[in-house]
């Protein structure tokens, strides 16, 4: 059976790629984030991709590479994927949740210390021999109320380490959710930017988060207070941000997520928020410590192996969720087909023509197409999977062992 060659770009943590050779997987790297042209010439020589938050792979892409396998970002989002279509050819999406949350949180509590103590403008000073040694504007966090916006992985963990250092925790979410420790629910997101000290965004990107935190928002936010962003550049929009920070409206911002950000470390960085006080910019690394990156590259790479393997779909964001234990002494086959009536019958008709035994079987569904995991007696499997490949609602036939 021919190896599956994967593709991992952004410089993805090497153990991703120890991970997949390891299961017999030929990988190769691209330690920068290819435009779609680049794209989608490269992909045709590869059945996996894997990227984190750079790369956008939207319909032409996976129009031109229907044939991948599946992709794999390797990070909490899947908003750079356009997951229908995807999903119209067969191709599940994984992505790792959770292996960064803490990351990120620890990096906006530090965030909120250094933005109420200035302590990014005094070392630059002290850099350049100044000696600014003053309390004036520096302020413990204690006792001060955090609006999380967003109270998803990351923002409940925010919450947790907020109160565990003295903050009043407050949050707003479109979606009813369970509070933790003594976090309250807000009703609107202008009632959190009135109540908050500091305001941290975590929030995917959508139609509905995109440019929420604008001229309005900004004007409703407490006078002197501070925002933090480190979910996605869409969310604020920077020239508001500006003329909120110029205005002292804002005492201070850190945004970790830029609008348009370089395609790697080699491109010069420009912002119109460079230069102006109490402003910390980071180069979206919100999750990347060590800790995370090797344990998203594990995750992921682990996805992988399950589906490539076994067929296994259980964590893919746009797919059906099939996890079908190992049958000894069969093969599988994985067919994806459009959701219609009478596939299954129809494959099920193939079975009973060839006099094959299916030691088991099992199909899920959504919307667009069905799922279907089989296993049947090793001599069957190769004729049966050319048949179902030829059906006219097929997508994608293949064998896993």
């Amino acid at each position: 059976m021919k190896k599956s060659k994967v593709l991992l770009v952004e410089n993805i943590h090497t153990v991703a790629k120890e991970k997949l050779e390891s299961e017999g997987f030929i990988v190769d790297i691209l330690p920068h984030s290819p435009d779609e042209p680049e794209l989608i010439r490269i992909l045709k020589d590869y059945d996996v991709l894997g990227v984190r938050s750079k790369t956008n792979i939207g319909v032409q892409s996976i129009e031109a590479s229907k044939h991948l396998l599946t992709i794999g970002c390797f990070c909490i989002g899947t908003n750079q994927v356009d997951l229908n279509s995807a999903n119209k050819f067969g191709i599940p999406v994984f992505n790792a949740p959770y292996s960064n949350t803490r990351s990120v949180a620890e990096m906006v509590i530090a965030e909120m210390i250094c933005l109420s103590r200035q302590l990014g403008d005094r070392n630059m000073l002290a850099h350049q021999g100044a000696w600014l040694k003053s309390a004036d504007g520096s302020r413990e966090v204690r006792g001060k109320t955090l609006g999380i916006v967003g109270y998803g992985h990351i923002g409940s963990q925010v919450s947790v380490l907020a109160e565990a250092i003295g903050m009043k925790v407050i949050f707003y979410d479109v979606v009813k959710k369970l509070p933790l420790g003594n976090a309250a629910a807000m009703g609107s997101l202008h009632e959190l930017l009135a109540n908050s000290d500091f305001v941290t965004l975590h929030v995917p990107e959508t139609v509905q988060t995109k440019d929420m935190i604008s001229k309005s928002e900004l004007a409703a936010i407490k006078k002197g207070s501070f925002l933090i962003n480190a979910s996605r550049g869409s969310v604020v929009v920077i020239e508001d941000l500006v003329q909120a920070l110029k205005s002292k409206q804002l005492g201070g911002c850190a945004i970790d997520v830029f609008p348009e950000e370089p395609a790697s470390n080699k491109e010069k960085f420009l912002s119109p928020l460079q230069g102006l006080p109490n402003v910390f910019l980071t180069p979206h690394i919100g999750g990347s410590t060590e800790e995370a990156q090797l344990a998203i590259g594990l995750e992921v790479a682990e996805s992988f192996t399950r589906y490539l393997k076994i067929g296994s779909t259980s964590g893919a964001v746009n797919f059906p969720q099939v996890d079908l234990p190992i049958h000894k002494g069969a093969r599988r086959i994985l067919n994806v087909h459009r959701n219609e009536p009478g596939v299954l019958g129809e494959i099920n008709s193939i079975v009973s023509k060839a006099g094959a035994n299916i030691q088991a079987q099992f199909l899920s569904t959504d919307n667009e197409i069905g799922y279907l995991v089989m296993d049947v007696e090793k001599a069957d499997a190769d004729p049966l999977s050319d048949e179902i490949r030829k059906l006219p609602r097929s997508i994608k036939t293949r064998i896993v062992y």
